[in-house]
């Protein structure tokens, strides 16, 4: 049998161009191994609109392990928006309970079927969307921007998104629209999920004023707060909205630390705002290690870069995360609200008041004064807290 013969040019032509791919595969950036569903740990952060959740959902999106999105629920409530909060409270548990487990087909039933990443609600806010694999505009490690991710990836195939899902070892949503700690039980006892609940709190006179000043982009979630069967509520005089959340986090907070089921043990924690502005970098460091991070030298930088910034940002950034003065828009609301309005907020929300450790003011000499503090310390005998200090999160 007669071999072609192979000139030397050829065969060294080919040992070349084996050399090249060889020398692409090793150099080229690898992604981290997927993380195995048993490995994998699911925060959710339960919060309320206005209450520093924008800014805690980016504490968790820009770190290089986790999977952010924030409030994928959205979609269930602009698809049912005739419904009551309480009556989807299972559609959007079983919502959370999906992408938890990166199963992105959940969206099947909100999402049109040719779709790319920018039909997710807010989704440039997730830096992981904006990261291989799901697309190139920062490097994995990197501290994403909005504004340069969204031109770049927003037509990535939706697809993607389960792909990054399943390639980090946490996976980390931000909701507000639970309002009772019960219906999250079946994902505590879930044998698919290693979840933890961070529950982040602000003092209502403070929502109160935030929430005025974004009305208008409230008006379909507060009818189905009110319950109103289809119909925007933008005017709240009588504080309805408020008073319902306020019940919320009492509800919230006294199930998980008055009697608190086996499973919640170790996997509860509750945050104030409040704390978080005043000293970040130590609170941010107990946030992280309940939820099996660390701060990166990088985060620490940028975390001190976001909340140490001049004023309490415009308006029109209410829903983003830039850099501010943090104790500033923490208390910006002793300044810009009538006493009167005080004095309602503090009788609809006296039980949250006092469950949170916040002081009411009696006077408008008080609530001016800013000498005076309003934060009450957070003490041993808090029951709040006893959930979130007394052991650390088991599997």
């Amino acid at each position: 049998m007669w071999l072609r013969r192979v000139s030397s040019t050829a065969v060294t032509a080919l040992l070349l161009a084996q050399t090249g791919l060889l020398l692409f595969l090793v150099s080229r950036p690898r992604l981290p191994p997927p993380a195995s569903g048993e490995e994998r740990v699911h925060v959710l952060v339960l919060s309320s609109w206005r209450s520093g959740s924008s800014f805690v959902g980016q504490l968790f999106s820009q770190h290089p392990d986790v999977f952010y999105l924030m409030e994928p629920a959205w979609h269930v409530w602009a698809a049912l928006s005739q419904g009551s909060a309480l009556a989807l409270h299972m559609a959007v548990r079983d919502l959370v309970r999906s992408v938890f487990l990166c199963d992105m087909d959940v969206f099947d039933a909100y999402l049109p079927w040719r779709r790319n990443l920018s039909d997710l609600f807010q989704w440039a806010e997730s830096r992981a969307l904006c990261s291989p694999p799901a697309c190139s505009a920062f490097p994995r490690g990197a501290i994403s921007s909005e504004a340069v991710c969204k031109p770049l990836c927003a037509r990535r195939p939706f697809g993607l998104a389960q792909e990054a899902c399943r390639s980090y070892s946490h996976v980390v949503l931000k909701e507000v629209r639970f309002f009772n700690l019960q219906v999250l039980y079946p994902l505590l006892s879930d044998p698919a999920l290693r979840l933890r609940i961070v529950h982040l709190v602000r003092d209502p006179r403070a929502v109160l004023r935030s929430r005025e000043q974004t009305a208008k982009a409230l008006a379909r979630d507060n009818g189905i707060v009110l319950g109103t069967n289809g119909k925007w509520v933008e005017a709240d005089p009588e504080l309805r909205v408020v008073r319902e959340v306020c019940r919320s986090h009492v509800r919230i907070a006294e199930a998980a630390t008055r009697k608190p089921p086996p499973a919640l043990r170790g996997r509860y924690r509750l945050v104030r705002f409040e704390d978080l502005a005043r000293a970040p970098l130590p609170e941010i460091r107990e946030l992280y290690a309940f939820a099996g991070l660390s701060l990166t030298p990088q985060l620490e930088a940028w975390i001190h870069n976001i909340t140490h910034g001049v004023g309490p940002g415009a308006r029109r950034e209410a829903f983003k995360t830039t850099s501010r003065d943090a104790l500033n828009v923490s208390q910006a609301w002793r300044h810009a609200l009538p006493f009167s309005k005080i004095r309602r907020v503090q009788e609809l929300c006296a039980g949250a008041l006092q469950l949170l450790g916040y002081r009411p003011v009696f006077s408008e000499d008080e609530q001016r004064d800013l000498s005076l503090d309003l934060v009450l310390p957070r003490g041993p005998s808090s029951f709040s807290w006893a959930s979130s200090t007394a052991e650390r999160p088991g599997p």
